[in-house]
C-alpha cells in the first residue's frame, strides 16, 4: 500500500504525520474517501508543501499525532498555524494525547477532530462536517450574512444513577456557558429529553407547555419556527426546551425523530446542552454518535460504580465511541481527605476510566438553588461548585470559539 505522491495532479487532501505509515487505519480511510487524490507527508514536507501554489487547491489535510509527538509539539503547531494562514481545513487525528495537548492543538485552529484508532465512519463524518460548514459559509456570503446556520456544539449530560446531580450539572453548565457565550453573540440552549422525570423546568422555574408534546409527536413537520416557538427563554440568555407537561414513554421518540430535533437545534444554536434520561434507550446511540462531548455523572458509591461498568460494557459491545465520554465525579471528597481521595483513585482504576472532573460538594446551597429555580451563579455565586461550572464552561467555549466564529464570519 503505497502513499500517493503530492506531485501528482489533482490532489484534494493530504495526510500529514511524523510517520504516516504508523496510522494504517487513516491510510485506509483516506483511500476509501479520496481514491488516488491524496498524498502522504511528514511534518517538515507538509509545511513546505502548504507554502506552494498547488496547496491552494487542497480541500483539507489530516494531521495525525500520537503520544510520541507530545514530547515535541512544535512541528505540529507550526503545521496547523500555516494551514490556518493558508485557509486549508484541518482534521486533527489524535491517539493517546493528554487533554492539555489536545486542547492546545484545537485552539490553534483545527477545524474538526477524530480519535485514533478511527471508529468506523469517523473520518467520513468529519469530512462531511467540513463540507457542510463550507456550504453554509458560502450560503452566508450569498445571503449577505443574514440567516446563516450555526452548526452548534452538542454536549449531552447523562446521570449514571438517579440523584447524582446530572440535571443540576446540565442546568448550571448551560447557564454559565450562555452567560459567557452571549457576550460574543453566540446562542445557547438546553434540551430536556427526559420525557418522564425531566426537571430542567423546575430548576429554572419555568412552566411546562403542551406545545412540547405537539412538537415531539410530529417531528416530520418540525421547522425552525415551530422549534423556536416551543422554546422558553431564561433571563434573556438561555433558551429552554422543557420536558412535556405529562410523563411520556421514552419510545415516543425514534432515532429519526431525535436526528430531526438535533439538526434543528444545532442549526439555530451555537451550544446545545442536553439533559438525558437515566435510562439507556434506542436513541441514546444517536445522541452519543453526534455529541462533541458526552458527560457521564456519578458519585462515589457502589451503584454508580456498577452502573458505570454496565454503561462501559454496553458501549464497547455496540462499538460506540467511548472516547467521547467524560466521567465526572459529583460531590467529590475535599483535597485534604486523603483516605477518600485514595478510594476515588481505586474506583477509577477498577473501572479503567479517567475521572476527568472532580466536582465539589456544594452542600445545602445547591438544594436551595434548585428548589428556588435559580442557577448557582444567582443564588450562591461564591459556592465552590459554581466556580467549577464556570471554569468548565470557559474551557468548552475556548475550545470551540475559533471554529464557530470562523463559520459565522463565512
Amino acid at each position: 500500500m503505497g502513499l500517493r505522491k503530492t506531485e501528482e495532479a489533482g490532489i484534494d487532501a493530504c495526510a500529514i504525520a511524523r510517520d504516516v505509515q504508523a496510522f494504517e487505519l487513516l491510510i485506509e480511510d483516506m483511500e476509501t474517501e479520496l481514491g488516488e487524490r491524496w498524498g502522504g507527508l511528514d511534518f517538515t514536507d507538509g509545511i513546505a508543501y502548504l507554502a506552494t501554489p498547488e496547496a491552494a487547491a487542497l480541500e483539507f489535510i489530516t494531521v495525525a499525532v500520537d503520544r510520541k509527538d507530545e514530547e515535541n509539539l512544535e512541528p505540529v503547531t507550526d503545521l496547523i498555524r500555516v494551514a490556518a494562514q493558508r485557509g486549508v481545513k484541518v482534521i486533527l487525528v489524535a491517539h493517546d494525547l493528554t487533554p492539555m495537548a489536545l486542547h492546545e492543538l484545537l485552539r490553534l485552529g483545527a477545524d474538526d477532530f477524530a480519535p485514533y484508532p478511527l471508529p468506523e465512519g469517523a473520518l467520513h463524518e468529519a469530512i462531511l462536517r467540513l463540507r457542510q460548514k463550507s456550504m453554509m459559509s458560502a450560503q452566508a456570503v450569498t445571503d449577505g450574512g443574514s440567516g446563516a446556520r450555526r452548526n452548534g456544539v452538542m454536549v449531552p449530560v447523562y446521570g449514571l444513577a438517579g440523584g447524582v446531580g446530572a440535571t443540576t450539572f446540565a442546568v448550571n453548565l448551560a447557564w454559565e456557558l450562555a452567560t459567557e457565550a452571549s457576550q460574543q453573540g453566540l446562542k445557547t440552549c438546553i434540551l430536556d429529553l427526559d420525557l418522564q422525570t425531566g426537571s430542567v423546568s423546575t430548576y429554572l422555574d419555568l412552566p411546562r407547555r403542551e406545545a412540547i408534546f405537539e412538537l415531539l409527536s410530529d417531528t416530520p413537520a418540525m421547522d425552525n419556527d415551530s422549534f423556536s416557538q416551543a422554546m422558553l427563554p431564561f433571563n434573556d440568555k438561555l433558551d429552554v426546551l422543557t420536558a412535556p407537561a405529562d410523563a411520556l414513554p421514552l419510545e415516543l421518540l425514534t432515532p429519526e425523530d431525535v436526528d430531526t430535533i438535533l439538526d434543528t437545534a444545532l442549526s439555530l444554536y451555537d451550544y446545545v446542552i442536553i439533559d438525558m434520561p437515566t435510562t439507556l434507550v434506542h436513541w441514546t446511540e444517536t445522541i452519543l454518535q453526534r455529541a462533541d462531548i458526552y458527560f457521564a455523572i456519578m458519585e462515589m458509591d457502589m451503584r454508580s460504580a456498577q452502573n458505570a461498568l454496565r454503561f462501559i460494557r454496553t458501549l464497547k459491545a455496540e462499538d460506540l465511541p467511548l472516547e467521547k465520554v467524560k466521567f465526572a465525579l459529583n460531590r467529590a471528597p475535599k483535597f485534604t481527605d486523603i483516605s477518600a481521595r485514595s478510594r476515588v483513585k481505586r474506583m477509577a482504576e477498577n473501572l479503567n476510566i479517567d475521572l476527568e472532573l472532580l466536582l465539589s460538594d456544594g452542600g445545602k446551597q445547591v438544594v436551595n438553588a434548585c428548589d428556588h429555580g435559580l442557577p448557582l451563579s444567582d443564588s450562591a455565586p461564591k459556592n465552590p461548585l459554581r466556580k467549577e461550572y464556570m471554569k468548565l464552561a470557559g474551557t468548552i467555549l475556548e475550545l470551540s470559539t475559533s471554529a464557530v466564529s470562523s463559520l459565522r464570519k463565512g
